[in-house]
């Protein structure tokens, strides 16, 4: 079974932005930006379709562990109407979106699927 033992095996961590239409866009990029520009963040591409593991429509924000402290909690009382799936990037795709996931408002199943190979 491979599973993490220390805190230090985070390299980084993802937020990912769910919306479902146009207006959830131009929330995202919002919030996006606001993010951008009090943390140290790479804001990714807005998809208007399901992306990888994603059911809905998404935007990802890529930061260091260092800033998690900072950004989570912010994202908790300014993320608006949107949902949020936070994960770590530890090297194991699929323990990175199924072991240590958090939600900021309503969950939703992602396919992991393409993930289990690089598990097994």
């Amino acid at each position: 079974m491979n599973q993490l033992s220390l805190s230090n095996d985070i390299k980084a961590f993802h937020a990912h932005l769910y919306y479902t239409d146009e207006a959830g866009v131009k929330l995202a990029k919002a919030v996006a930006e606001q993010a951008s520009e009090l943390f140290d963040i790479r804001v990714g591409r807005f998809h208007q379709k399901s992306v990888g593991p994603h059911p809905v429509w998404s935007c990802q924000l890529s930061f260091t562990a260092e800033t998690f402290g900072k950004i989570i909690p912010w994202l908790m009382l300014n993320r608006q109407s949107l949902d949020v799936f936070v994960h770590p990037l530890t090297g194991n795709d699929y323990v990175d979106h199924t072991q240590g996931v958090s939600w900021l408002g309503k969950s939703y199943e992602l396919d992991t699927s393409q993930f289990m190979a690089a598990s097994e």
